[in-house]
């Protein structure tokens, strides 16, 4: 979810859709646990001082994969894969921005994907992987999900909920409970022990596996989910052909 526009949809992902995810709740902070995952950032800092716009992933030295509904309207954007960004004395990387020219056609399939592909490659981090084509459509309930993203890391209720943001990598576990044709859906209830994604934390990946079992495959990219942020990750499955066309554009696929 991106964070401007998405308060009526996931709180479980940085936001931009109307009813998206935004940032990881009830998870740690990351450290260098994740080194290929970033924020894009804002050409602006927000009022509360912080510049993270939405999260994604390096999948190849020169690409880094978010939401098409992240879209600042810009040609050019910075991304940083600072564990915790400071704009005085971050890294950014700047790169050109490429939406899936069918984005919101569709409510089965939104086509809501987009990357950022780079000037220069980045060096040191290794990228994680992308699914083979079809292999998640028989994941099982109960499966480990890794959620990781720079969105909002708490909820308080006042007059109204209040997302609070750090510019700080957060990860968190949630476990499957539903495949369908476009998007996997997991819980992050913390009632049952999991975390999951806010407002902020769309664009960003959700590691197949959580724990012993968790791999650098980035099964789906955080889209939706409760306003609350404390009931369901949405995310966007990697593995059909709708997404698979586009990212073949940019990057070699398994």
């Amino acid at each position: 979810m991106r964070r401007v526009l998405v308060a009526a949809v996931v709180i479980v992902a940085t936001l931009l859709l109307p009813a998206a995810a935004s940032a990881i709740t009830y998870g740690v902070p990351d450290g260098t646990g994740h080194a290929e995952v970033g924020a894009l950032l804002a050409p602006h800092a927000f009022s509360d001082g912080t510049w993270e716009e939405c999260s994604g992933t390096l999948i190849s030295p020169t690409v880094f994969l978010t939401a098409e509904h992240c879209d600042l309207g810009l040609d050019r954007v910075a991304v940083t894969f600072d564990s915790s960004y400071d704009s005085t004395t971050g890294t950014t990387y700047w790169g050109t921005w490429h939406g899936d020219p069918d984005y919101g056609k569709s409510q089965s399939d939104p086509h809501d994907i987009a990357v950022v592909v780079f000037d220069e490659p980045v060096i040191g981090i290794d990228p994680a992987r992308l699914p083979q084509a079809g292999s998640l459509s028989d994941l099982k309930a109960g499966t480990g999900i890794t959620s990781v993203g720079y969105g909002a890391q708490s909820v308080t209720i006042d007059h109204g909920p209040t997302f609070h943001y750090a510019d700080i990598r957060y990860v968190a576990t949630g476990s499957l409970y539903a495949v369908n044709k476009s998007w996997l859906r997991s819980s992050m209830n913390p009632a049952l022990d999991d975390g999951g994604t806010c407002y902020g934390d769309s664009g960003g990946p959700n590691f197949l596996g959580a724990g012993s079992t968790e791999t650098n495959i980035v099964a789906a990219t955080t889209i939706t989910g409760d306003s609350m942020c404390r009931a369901t990750n949405v995310d966007y499955r990697l593995d059909t052909a709708s997404a698979r066309s586009f990212l073949g554009e940019f990057v070699e696929l398994p």
